[in-house]
């Protein structure tokens, strides 16, 4: 998990929000500082098989997910509920805050 101060991650939580006037556009926020700071590709885990999480994305009900591949596959799964490989991949703070965010 992460190793950020809760005042550390309310700073990320306010840098990434700070122009959103609404819930959809602070989802979109977050979904925009993830594109440019979670480093991709990286692979995981998800249920006992190894996938290559590509890039993230926005469902269309507004959910942050990272899209996972495995030879022809392809599946959407929710940021909050990907498991992250140790060692993290670089920008998994930005996921951290936004998991800060949504409690």
């Amino acid at each position: 998990m992460t190793s950020l101060s809760d005042a550390e991650l309310d700073a990320l939580v306010e840098q990434a929000i700070v122009d959103a006037y609404d819930e959809h556009e602070q989802h979109a926020a977050f979904h925009c500082l993830l594109e440019e700071h979670l480093i991709v590709p990286f692979q995981t885990t998800v249920l006992g098989v190894e996938v290559t999480v590509t890039k993230i994305d926005l469902s269309p009900g507004g959910e942050i997910v990272g899209i996972c591949t495995r030879a022809k596959h392809r599946q959407a799964i929710g940021i909050l509920d990907l498991p992250l490989p140790t060692p993290r991949p670089a920008g998994a703070e930005w996921i951290d805050a936004y998991r800060h965010w949504t409690c």
